[in-house]
């Protein structure tokens, strides 16, 4: 594991890292409890933490509380607080606030190797439920609850000069597919697409059916249009075997850029509508949002509802 290990004693990290780097562990020292919330903010690695109740300038106390805030959504920590001297209201308030276990100060060989072997089953354990709770089981790509929530942190810390794009995906006429060459192909396509969207490094997920997103941190709307292009061109050369020979499918790819002071369902919202027009305009092509001319001539296209409505017809025709 990596652990981050904070007490004042100098004397205590040294005779603690030597206990832990004997059963292999990463250990990261410190003093300052800042210090070490701000490593274990910005380093995932780290998975356990063992601190001391006496810490300045914010209490034992106070830094579970503030290192359990960061092991939120998809991220797994063990805290382990150590003290000399536990009364069973310190004990109470310490789990309280966000400790998973207590041990003495200084601690037992055998005892830090126990609860460590403890720690290691439960992040695995809760690392097993992130897994299932944020991935979709047939591309490994997020879900829609992943996505959403990655993409929310995302978006809150865009400025003008980290610009977000997203594209929206989704595979033509896949109800056909399904029907003449059976949901195993369909199920093929799906996997087949997401392995072509994943190679961008980006954080891509599959939102549902055959509908992909993809978001673009630090990129403009037209390079996400390029990046679109290249993606629907190499779905376009795909070649899916099944029992009647290969086939080939395509998709129709809309595209959209996070404006000052939006959240992640606008921008989707307008990559959606966007999709919708390529979808109108022939299929197999890259859109960005339409102009207001084109949302006067389709307002059906631009309804929440009625856009919905449009979607359950068209998975009959797409």
């Amino acid at each position: 594991m990596h652990i981050a290990l904070v007490d004042p004693s100098g004397t205590v990290r040294s005779a603690v890292t030597s206990l832990l780097q004997e059963r292999g562990h990463v250990v990261l020292g410190f003093r300052d409890p800042t210090e070490a919330l701000g490593r274990i903010k910005a380093d995932f690695k780290i998975s356990a933490v063992i601190t001391s109740t006496i810490l300045t300038p914010i209490s034992g106390v106070e830094f579970c509380w503030e290192v359990r805030l960061l092991a939120q959504g998809q991220r797994a920590i063990y805290i382990l607080l150590m003290s000399s001297n536990f009364s069973e209201r310190a004990i109470a308030e310490a789990l309280d606030v966000g400790a998973d276990d207590l041990i003495a100060k200084p601690p037992g060989k055998e005892e830090l190797y126990a609860r460590l072997r403890s720690a290691e089953r439960i992040v695995m354990f809760q690392r097993e439920l992130t897994t299932l709770a944020f991935t979709d089981p047939m591309t490994g790509l997020l879900n829609r609850r992943g996505f959403f929530e990655c993409a929310n942190e995302i978006c809150l810390r865009s400025t003008a000069l980290n610009r977000i794009s997203a594209i929206v995906l989704d595979i033509d006429h896949f109800k056909e597919i399904n029907d003449l060459y059976g949901h195993y192909i369909g199920d093929e396509s799906i996997r087949a697409i997401a392995g072509e969207a994943q190679r961008d490094q980006a954080i891509v997920a599959r939102l549902g059916g055959d509908e992909f997103c993809i978001l673009l941190e630090g990129v403009s709307l037209s390079t996400a249009w390029d990046a679109a292009e290249d993606l629907r061109h190499r779905i376009s050369e795909l070649q899916i075997n099944s029992s009647g020979g290969k086939i080939r499918v395509t998709c129709s790819l809309g595209v959209g850029e996070l404006h000052p002071g939006e959240t992640i369902d606008d921008l989707i919202r307008r990559a959606d509508v966007a999709l919708y027009r390529a979808k109108r305009e022939g299929r197999d092509c890259v859109s960005t949002p339409p102009p207001s001319d084109w949302v006067k001539a389709n307002p059906a296209q631009t309804s929440p509802i009625a856009r919905s409505q449009t979607r359950r017809r068209n998975t009959r025709a797409s």
